[in-house]
């Protein structure tokens, strides 16, 4: 059986990973002013910071329609392959989900996988599934096991500002003002589907950063060590080096991967995002 795995844009992997393992996204829609621009595609990241630099306005991001996503589907299908698996982000996230699980229903061989995930804590279930293409396993094995491992994938990183976010209308004016007053550089993490707040370190950002990769280094008790993801926006120099040579140091993961994130995450959390994603289940 030829099956092909599919995903949203903001898994957030690499075009390089794409092509390596015949990976195929849906981008989704950013809208700037009265200007609809695709994900990946038409815009890149680089535009929503100069776009808010100028305005001080964030983009909007929205799902594609059911219809934009039958018609992803029946592409897929009609290139040549039996079956399709396709990722989203979170349900709770997005209406993402929502819209390509109804297209589904008008096929008989395509999987839709609610992630409960976001950037590539998504990507850890794709590449999962492109590895259990390559072992021989059905759609639907991989559709079962993705349903089973998708809260096994630890998402996390900490955030310099809380510029994007309280523009975006995710904290409060309060919350905003005491972050800048007391240095506080949140450390957001998904938890059964959504986003919130984990811990609050205060400090120099770059020490903040050390006490989250620490923080990290505690919960890993069983892990895939397969790979780790380090995913960030546009950061300080240094910073994202200072994060990938600390998980080395750790020397438990065989592959480590870092990944720029895409309009999403960039549009929440702004510059200086950077985070650290992994499967904690022991199964590899």
């Amino acid at each position: 059986m030829k099956i092909k795995i599919c995903a949203d844009s903001t898994c957030d992997l690499s075009k390089e990973l794409l092509e390596k393992n015949n990976v195929a996204i849906v981008p989704l829609h950013v809208t700037l002013g009265e200007t609809d621009y695709l994900d990946g595609v038409t815009i890149q990241p680089q535009a929503i910071y100069d776009y808010y630099a100028s305005t001080k306005k964030l983009p909007k991001s929205g799902a594609r329609s059911a219809e934009e996503y039958e018609e992803f589907f029946r592409e897929q299908l009609a290139s040549g392959y039996d079956a399709v698996v396709h990722f989203c982000i979170s349900a709770d996230m997005s209406a993402s989900y929502s819209n390509a699980e109804i297209a589904s229903r008008q096929f008989d061989n395509v999987f839709v996988v609610d992630s409960r995930q976001l950037s590539t804590g998504i990507g850890l279930l794709v590449l999962d599934a492109c590895d259990m293409v390559q072992r021989g396993l059905t759609a639907k094995e991989i559709f079962d096991r993705a349903m089973a491992r998708r809260d096994y994938a630890k998402s996390s990183f900490i955030v310099d500002n809380l510029e994007f976010l309280y523009k975006g209308g995710r904290c409060s004016g309060l919350a905003y003002l005491g972050a800048n007053l007391l240095s506080i550089k949140p450390c957001l993490e998904v938890k059964n589907g959504l986003i919130g707040v984990e811990s609050k370190p205060m400090g120099r950002y770059k020490r903040c950063v050390a006490k989250y990769c620490e923080n990290i280094r505690a919960k890993i008790t069983d892990p895939d060590t397969k790979r780790v993801f380090v995913t960030h926006t546009q950061m300080d120099e240094g910073l994202a080096e200072f994060v990938i040579d600390t998980v080395k140091s750790w020397g438990i993961f065989d592959e480590i991967l870092e990944t720029t994130a895409g309009c999403t995450v960039t549009t929440h959390c702004g510059a200086n995002t950077i985070g650290i994603l992994y499967f904690n289940d022991g199964n590899h």
